[in-house]
């Protein structure tokens, strides 16, 4: 989900091609990187199974479902 803000906050949407690779930063120097296209594919995919926190939180971040 952090990746996810990340890159909302970066580029303004979520429209995140497959194959992108997100790399985070946890705050004291590790990063890491996230598979955030596939990520977020698998979750469209698996909607009906979301609790309503992660529906609303990625609804907040103007997911295409």
């Amino acid at each position: 989900m952090a990746a996810a803000r990340q890159f909302h906050a970066r580029e303004g949407h979520l429209q995140v091609p497959r194959q992108h690779v997100e790399i985070t930063g946890n705050g004291d120097g590790q990063q890491a990187a996230v598979k955030l296209g596939a990520w977020l594919d698998n979750t469209r995919r698996r909607a009906a199974k979301l609790n309503e926190e992660r529906r609303t939180a990625l609804d907040s971040l103007g997911m295409r479902w």
